[in-house]
């Protein structure tokens, strides 16, 4: 058993087999001092069941970030991105037309813009 904190500078080296293998003993010690603890165990049991629960909440978050991470790689250069993957934002910000968008000019703009194009003055009016 290992009563001992997680690090989590030490989970991100690891291959995800090993962290599996760990959040699994993680969990089958968290089993058995809860059932300690029903049997009537000592209070510093409810330290250790704390310290337990947070190691494998550090593990399960390097297993989803380098799977996230592996996903960005998986979806770079894509045309659609998964939900999740997508840059949270703002509502309003998400609807808003694209530059690209923004750009675009009707038929009838660019006809207008090519037959009457702004006019050029040698003099610049004073204000």
């Amino acid at each position: 058993m290992s009563t001992t904190k997680v690090k989590a500078s030490q989970l991100w080296g690891k291959s995800k087999e090993d962290l599996k293998k760990q959040l699994i003993d993680l969990k089958t010690e968290l089993g058995q001092l809860r059932t300690q603890k029903v049997a009537g165990g000592a209070n510093s049991k409810l330290t250790k069941i704390h310290d337990l629960r947070k190691s494998i909440a550090r593990v399960l978050t390097v297993i989803n970030a380098t799977q996230r991470a592996q996903l960005r790689i998986l979806y770079k250069n894509k045309k659609y991105i998964p939900l999740d993957l997508r840059p949270k934002q703002t509502r309003a910000m998400r609807r808003r037309l694209t530059k690209h968008e923004s750009s675009l000019i009707t038929e009838k703009q660019k006809k207008r813009q090519t037959h009457f194009p702004q006019r050029k003055f040698a003099v610049k009016a004073e204000a």
